[in-house]
């Protein structure tokens, strides 16, 4: 496996998730719980709940798709702006993934003190799309089963998670999943506008058969 700066990310993440799993007060101290984030002012939770996971599963199932979506976008930025600058970039977009993808899930509970979250998944979410907007007609496959063009496979998962979100009785937090789609796609379109038109033009010559 190549040390590439999404490689790098994995493995601080699975080293942090691993603390976590086995040690009950680190995680506690690392979880996203907007109810402690007001009233403690402990707002290092936006960040650190992005490199904790409930289980290994959980870990697997985030890491590896970051993994592959990850690397798209990371070499594209290289590619454009160089190593340091290109890299930074990168870093800096999926940490504000995490972030910002979490803001939505704050203020609607922030006074719940019974809400907790974690995860990578708003940063992981902000790949997958960056990289569906650059790559439209790449297949995703679901279980190396059932493969879809990425376009087809993300308006699915954006309906998914907006109608999961609204439900919000299975105790996953999609409506990280739906901001950090909505601010990978937003980020690439300011970053490279001509993947915008690209997008369509491929769309639209797009023939399933």
């Amino acid at each position: 496996m190549e040390l590439s700066i999404t490689v790098v990310l994995i493995i601080i993440t699975a080293i942090c998730s691993y603390f976590g799993i086995n040690n009950a007060a680190f995680m506690d101290r690392c979880m996203f719980i907007p109810y402690k984030i007001k009233r403690q002012n402990q707002w290092d939770r936006f960040l650190t709940s992005g490199f904790i996971h409930k289980d290994y599963i959980h870990l697997l199932f985030n890491m590896f798709t970051f993994y592959f979506f990850g690397a798209v976008v990371e070499q594209l930025l290289i590619y454009r702006f160089g190593l340091i600058t290109g890299g930074s970039i990168y870093v800096i977009f999926y940490l504000l993934g995490i972030i910002i993808s979490d803001i939505p899930t704050y203020l609607k509970n922030k006074d719940n003190s019974y809400y907790r979250a974690l995860g990578a998944s708003g940063g992981t979410a902000a790949t997958v799309f960056a990289s569906i907007i650059i790559l439209p007609l790449s297949d995703i496959c679901l279980f190396g089963i059932v493969c879809l063009p990425g376009f087809a496979l993300g308006i699915l998962f954006l309906i998914y998670s907006a109608v999961q979100a609204r439900k919000g009785s299975d105790g996953i937090n999609h409506d990280a999943h739906f901001y950090g789609a909505v601010f990978g796609i937003a980020v690439i379109l300011i970053i490279f506008p001509q993947s915008g038109a690209n997008f369509i033009q491929e769309i639209i010559s797009y023939h399933p058969f």
